[in-house]
């Protein structure tokens, strides 16, 4: 007698184990939300994982090894001693908005396909623009990270104009501390990079003149500024810059991907007067506006020039192309894409404005302690003053191995995850506080743990 095996689910077959295994997950997101990881356990060493085959082990069993052999071998980012890079410390509502978007299938890049989830998205743009201080007419879109924002911008930025050679114009301008994103949009490009100022110091006219005289107008695809340097904070002087690139006729890009968000503080707005009169910015809700990964968004103060450069146009685009039509697509260096403006625009709905200036002002506080408990240990000191909620500090006697030793041993250990970064030719460490739930004691277990040295 021949024993029929059970019949296994279809790909798309939702099946009874399905059920039983969203139960778990979502009883399992609830308890993450609710109880963050304040002191997970040291790293276990990483398992074997199961083989991918023809025949799979179900729904249930793949969401145990995921849960239990997978994610925890990661640091989560919204740790509040994760203190390394620009990480992210996503709110309850937003992550929430982020599960039910993957779940509704929604294509992000039309207003045929989405509706009134490009509406949605539209009013996140509009508050972004509204903080940058953008008049009504100006327009953006979500993307994935500052990199794709960066790029996005500034191929609108050269879009349409010629040089003196008969190409587009080749030549990007940036500060010393522009990010990574912008040598290598330039290199997408085909661009020449040319760097003005110093690393780690505020970009000025001074720094830019004697650049710009070198080079043909004509020639030059945009500056690029930044309101919020990666490695050490720094703002630099956009206003004096945004005067000199309209009197010489360029295209300013300001990347505030990281430090856009501390125009919500009323203390450091005026480090970004000037702003407003950029052509286009770059700011990330996935760093310091609480929003899960990823989500940038790239604005532009007149989005006519973005829209002539980055929409797209075939057969099978007719149906989205009409005049009436304001896809998200259509400004950035895309065409398929999640609606990640979503979870930003229902965190905002949830909480409302003042609880994001609230969480700021608190990121903000932290630094300042920080900086102070610094000062108060003697095995500590500054390696320069702080900027936005960036500290960079050094430990006394230290070469760039003991750092290097050292942060690997918190990250095994789980104490926290903090690296070492350079700044004026010497190694150091590197605090950003961009989660509300970090608190002075963190902070203290941190700086203590620097005592001794590393095993």
């Amino acid at each position: 007698m021949t024993v029929l095996e059970p019949q296994r689910p279809t790909l798309h077959e939702f099946v009874a184990e399905d059920g039983g295994t969203l139960i778990e997950v979502a009883e399992w997101i609830a308890g993450r939300l609710a109880d963050r990881p304040s002191a997970p356990s040291p790293r276990a060493p990483i398992a074997d994982l199961p083989q991918v085959g023809q025949r799979g082990i179900g729904s249930r069993a793949a969401w145990a090894v995921l849960r239990d052999q997978v994610l925890p071998t990661a640091f989560p980012t919204d740790h509040p001693r994760y203190l390394a890079f620009v990480g992210g410390a996503p709110t309850p509502a937003s992550v929430l908005a982020d599960a039910a978007l993957s779940a509704s299938a929604v294509y992000g890049g039309s207003e045929l396909e989405a509706g009134v989830v490009v509406a949605a998205e539209r009013a996140a743009i509009g508050w972004l623009c509204s903080l940058v201080g953008y008049p009504g007419g100006a327009h953006g879109a979500f993307v994935s990270g500052g990199s794709l924002a960066n790029l996005s911008a500034l191929v609108a930025a050269r879009h349409g104009r010629t040089a003196p050679t008969g190409g587009l114009p080749d030549v990007i301008v940036a500060g010393a501390s522009a990010h990574s994103s912008i040598r290598a949009a330039a290199e997408i490009m085909g661009c020449r990079l040319v760097s003005a100022g110093r690393p780690d110091t505020p970009l000025s006219t001074a720094d830019l003149v004697p650049v710009l005289d070198r080079l043909d107008p004509a020639e030059v695809a945009a500056v690029v500024a930044s309101a919020g340097a990666t490695n050490a904070g720094t703002v630099d002087h956009l206003g004096e810059v945004a005067d000199l690139c309209r009197e010489r006729g360029m295209w300013l890009h300001v990347d505030a991907a990281y430090g856009g968000a501390a125009m919500l503080a009323t203390s450091h707005r005026p480090l970004f007067a000037g702003i407003e009169r950029a052509d286009s910015v770059t700011i990330d809700p996935h760093k310091w506006l609480f929003t899960p990964f990823d989500c940038a968004a790239v604005l532009y103060r007149d989005p006519t020039q973005a829209l002539a450069a980055h929409r797209q146009h075939a057969a099978y685009l007719d149906a989205v192309n009409d005049h009436e039509s304001d896809n998200p697509s259509d400004y950035a260096v895309h065409l398929t894409r999640r609606s990640r403006g979503i979870p930003l625009w229902t965190s905002l709905l949830a909480y409302g404005t003042d609880a994001y200036v609230a969480a700021v002002e608190q990121c903000l506080s932290t630094t300042d302690s920080a900086v102070t408990q610094i000062e108060d240990r003697p095995w500590l000191e500054l390696a320069t003053e702080s900027h936005l909620s960036v500290v960079l500090f050094r430990r006394r006697g230290w070469q760039a191995s003991d750092y290097i030793a050292w942060s690997r041993q918190a990250w095994t250990q789980r104490l926290g995850l903090v690296t070492p970064t350079g700044y004026a030719g010497e190694t150091v460490l590197r605090f950003c506080f961009v989660n509300p739930d970090t608190t002075d004691a963190d902070v203290a277990l941190i700086l203590d743990s620097l005592r001794e040295e590393p095993r």
